[in-house]
């Protein structure tokens, strides 16, 4: 996709993080943006921004767990802009522990917006986006969908976010390939960011209440979001470069799009494990400091 002058962007989790800056770039470059975003107040203040850059904004309230939110997300989005072209899946939540003391309604609200979140978003956006295409002989398209480098690595006490992120790099290597089965002009990318501070080690604080526990966190949960917290806050790599790769990456039709591509050795040493048979290897091998915090706060003499 080369051309995003007057293009509609749909950004999930747009409100702030990589979506805020996703839109950002979007006004930039004239297109007309479409903000989804559980927090109104967050999404109202980002709406605001980006009027005033002079984009024509829409913004809803959309839970990305429901299919029927994302789908009026899709129709209001024809009703006011006529097309979809740069889809961001990007709505995300963090959350860790141990990987048997997360409860079931941990399981349903990291899996309901980090992978059904995307599900909903490929199902509902790429068929309009295939209509679009058949409309106009010049049509370019492109979907970005957000997982992590924890969907290519597996550190301990991270279970749950490793497994939703995983998923998401899985569903989006399958949507590459299928868009290029049937030669649709429709390109996807996967965003693998690395610690970046975005605010998703604060996402409870959107937590819908059917979903919160009753129980007090574990010294495993309350461990990882102390990892999350430290680590997050003090990334040197802000959203807004993330942003510019992206983007960068939707120019060039390139499909894997990492914030910190130094970490891709601990990946490589993940796919030798695999080939060679090996057990897994120490995926903190390069940063001691972080299993030393947690065997601190988790291991009892």
């Amino acid at each position: 996709m080369k051309n995003f002058q007057d293009k509609v962007a749909v950004i999930t989790g747009g409100a702030s993080g990589f979506g805020r800056e996703f839109g950002m770039i979007g006004a930039r470059l004239g297109m007309k943006l479409v903000l989804a975003d559980v927090q109104q107040d967050a999404l109202d203040k980002t709406k605001a921004e980006l009027e005033g850059m002079g984009a024509q904004v829409l913004a809803m309230k959309c839970d990305v767990r429901k299919a029927e939110e994302v789908q009026a997300l899709a129709d209001a989005t024809m009703q006011r802009f006529g097309a979809v072209h740069l889809v961001f899946n990007n709505a995300g939540v963090g959350s860790g522990g141990l990987v048997w003391e997360n409860s079931i309604a941990d399981w349903e609200w990291v899996l309901g917006v980090n992978l059904w979140g995307v599900i909903h978003g490929v199902r509902t956006f790429t068929p309009l986006m295939l209509e679009c295409a058949k409309k106009d002989p010049g049509y370019e398209g492109h979907i970005v969908n957000t997982a992590s480098m924890a969907g290519l690595l597996n550190a301990p006490n991270m279970g749950i976010y490793n497994v939703s992120k995983h998923a998401v790099v899985s569903l989006s290597e399958t949507l590459y390939q299928d868009l290029k089965l049937i030669e649709a002009p429709i390109g996807a990318s996967v965003l693998c960011p690395y610690f970046v501070p975005t605010g998703i080690s604060n996402s409870g604080r959107n937590r819908p209440d059917e979903l919160k526990d009753d129980q007090a966190p574990t010294a495993s949960q309350q461990a990882a979001q102390a990892v999350s917290d430290k680590a997050v806050s003090s990334g040197k790599v802000s959203a807004a470069q993330v942003a510019d790769y992206t983007f960068d990456a939707i120019k060039n039709d390139r499909f894997y799009i990492y914030s910190h591509p130094h970490a891709l050795g601990n990946v490589q040493t993940r796919m030798e494990d695999i080939v060679t048979q090996r057990n897994p290897s120490d995926p903190f091998a390069a940063a001691p400091q972080i299993r030393e915090m947690l065997r601190a706060a988790l291991v009892r003499k």
